[in-house]
């Protein structure tokens, strides 16, 4: 069995809150077989949430052990600084729309 590809930083920020177990193999570049093996061991590096049959880790743990905090906060500030000059309503302005009115 071959070992999936590392994911990149960008890959690794792009993941979901709580990826698989798998993914998480992927953004540290370890096989299926020895990342369950630490699972079971109890040496996984971060914490392993069991959900069932499947096995999740939380995203800000996985960044934190990678190093990768810094990185995904300079991506998001960065993101941030690019969208206040984006046309569109503003979190602070009123919405001029009312209600629909409701029969009863």
């Amino acid at each position: 069995m071959t070992t999936a590809a590392p994911l990149t930083p960008a890959q690794v920020a792009s993941l979901p809150a709580m990826p698989s177990a798998l993914e998480a193999f992927a953004a540290l570049n370890i096989g299926q077989t020895l990342g369950y093996q630490l699972i079971s061991d109890g040496e996984f590096p971060i914490e392993v949430l069991r959900f069932g049959r499947s096995f999740r880790v939380r995203k800000v743990d996985l960044l934190a052990y990678l190093g990768l905090a810094e990185f995904v906060a300079a991506e998001v500030q960065s993101a941030a600084a690019t969208n206040d000059d984006a046309p569109g309503v503003q979190p602070e302005a009123p919405s001029n729309e009312q209600p629909a009115p409701t029969s009863k």
